[in-house]
């Protein structure tokens, strides 16, 4: 049975222990809820409650922890050679196995009994049935298929009896605590409250779980590179070692960084301005009508896959400041000759910006919107003009928020790849001109991470080394946007 049958089957066995539940609670009350500790529907979702949780968290222990032991049952039973090769040509040769374990489930029985263990007839069946092997499968490799398949049914089957048999006990033992006086909206709520809890706790796991991923792989970087050539080198040429050297390259962090900040900083010239001066407009100036087309069409923008936005920098922008500049070369000089790149950090930086103006106009609107309406009104019963209210009241009130706005798109800047890849090049340098293409970190962990690679060398491994900067940079963000909003909060309030 297949595991969404199984699930629906305990949504079925929840809904008719809800059902009974609550038919029986009702019972026993005779017909006046008053009598009752809590609703009848309380006592519907414990019992529903019992009847599925524990399924589910046996299921979900079955379906993560029996594909592991399967997996070294089958391999232990390989041959003594097998065993003795390395774990990359066992995890091979176990990848193969599974394969045409997959391609046995495919066939009847009379086609399993005509190919027997002849591993040339079983790879011809099997590419009829669409189940190509990257080579001839060996003898031990179809017995060793048999035997996972034969496991596999025997640990479906084991499930598959094992959750239901407690989705139905656990219905049961529901069942026979109803009673009157039972206290099932408070089993009830403390169930939701630890599910509440582990919810909430989700994104910290996550968080935790990345920061010692991330952690593990660049100590092993910074074990084979010294700390002090990443951080402050200057030169950024990861090359293989060749024949008799022992370099590993050169991998300083200083140009990736620079040119991190140089895009993101110009993408927030461009975004900042546009994007708060809209939110002012929309919600200080702008009627109802006005701004009830102008929002929604305004933050479309931020629904434009990054990609596109790459494509447009590529051919659109990037041609044009190129073209541009070799008009205002020719009228100036008589050569025409163009000083804007078309891969640039301006073509990056503006259309990062474009970008980046639906994040600041929106979170900066909806802040500016939720200053007390009493803030306007005295301002405006003092005498202050609508614009001096907005620069001296209305602005100061919001700017904890806003700080928080633009720290959160200074994040969205930093983190962004696919438009610095089509306009800003792949490049890292040192240099000041923004007419030229440069580089940021991002670009260069997706350079790092493509291709069919091994998490072994230094080559791949400063992915993870340039990842935990970017956290530790935007952390320091946090913190000094923190700083920022108590100050402020604590003049205004």
């Amino acid at each position: 049975m297949s595991t969404s049958i199984i699930l629906l089957c305990l949504v079925v066995i929840g809904v008719a222990a809800y059902l009974v539940a609550r038919n029986r609670a009702t019972a026993l009350a005779g017909g006046r809820s008053s009598s009752l500790h809590s609703r009848p529907a309380y006592y519907g979702a414990y019992a529903a409650i019992w009847a599925v949780l524990p399924a589910l968290i046996v299921l979900g222990l079955w379906l993560s922890i029996s594909p592991g032991i399967i997996q070294s049952s089958v391999r232990s039973a390989f041959p003594d050679d097998i065993q003795a090769q390395v774990s990359v040509e066992q995890d091979l040769g176990y990848s193969t196995v599974a394969t045409v374990a997959r391609g046995l489930t495919m066939l009847t029985s009379d086609e399993t009994a005509a190919v027997g263990n002849d591993p040339a007839a079983l790879q011809a069946k099997l590419l009829e049935k669409g189940v190509p092997l990257a080579g001839q499968p060996l003898p031990y490799m179809i017995d060793a298929a048999r035997t996972l398949n034969a496991m596999s049914m025997t640990s479906r089957i084991a499930m598959t009896a094992i959750v239901f048999a407690l989705a139905v006990a656990g219905a049961f033992y529901a069942l026979r605590s109803i009673a009157p006086r039972f206290r099932a909206r408070n089993r009830v709520e403390r169930v939701i409250l630890w599910g509440l809890l582990l919810a909430s706790s989700i994104a910290i796991l996550t968080t935790i779980g990345i920061v010692l991923s991330m952690l593990s792989e660049a100590a092993r970087f910074f074990a084979a590179v010294p700390a002090m050539d990443f951080f402050f080198g200057t030169v950024w040429d990861p090359r293989f070692a060749g024949a008799g050297s022992s370099s590993f390259g050169q991998f300083g962090l200083i140009p990736l960084l620079l040119g991190t900040i140089y895009i993101g900083l110009v993408a927030m010239l461009v975004a900042v301005p546009v994007g708060l001066f809209a939110a002012i407009y929309m919600a200080e100036y702008a009627s109802m009508k006005v701004r009830s087309v102008a929002k929604p069409l305004l933050e479309v923008l931020a629904g434009i896959p990054t990609i596109v936005y790459g494509f447009f920098a590529l051919v659109t922008v990037g041609p044009f400041l190129r073209d541009f500049s070799a008009q205002v070369s020719g009228l100036l000089s008589g050569n025409y000759s163009n000083f804007i790149q078309a891969q640039s950090v301006l073509t990056a930086g503006i259309v990062m910006g474009i970008m980046l103006i639906p994040y600041v106009s929106s979170l900066s609107d909806d802040i500016i919107t939720a200053v007390p309406r009493s803030l306007r009104d005295g301002s405006l019963g003092l005498g202050a003009t609508r614009s001096e209210t907005i620069k001296k009241v209305v602005l100061p009130a919001a700017l904890p928020g806003i700080v928080g706005a633009l720290l959160m798109t200074a994040s969205r800047a930093v983190g962004e790849t696919m438009i610095v890849v089509l306009a800003a090049g792949v490049a890292a340098r040192i240099q000041i001109n923004p007419f030229e293409p440069m580089t940021t970190v991002t670009v260069k962990i997706v350079n790092q991470l493509t291709g069919d690679l091994e998490f072994t060398s230094p080559q791949t491994l400063v992915a993870f080394a340039l990842g935990i900067t970017l956290f530790c940079i935007t952390l320091c963000l946090n913190i000094y946007a923190l700083y920022i909003v108590r100050k402020y909060r604590e003049q205004y309030e």
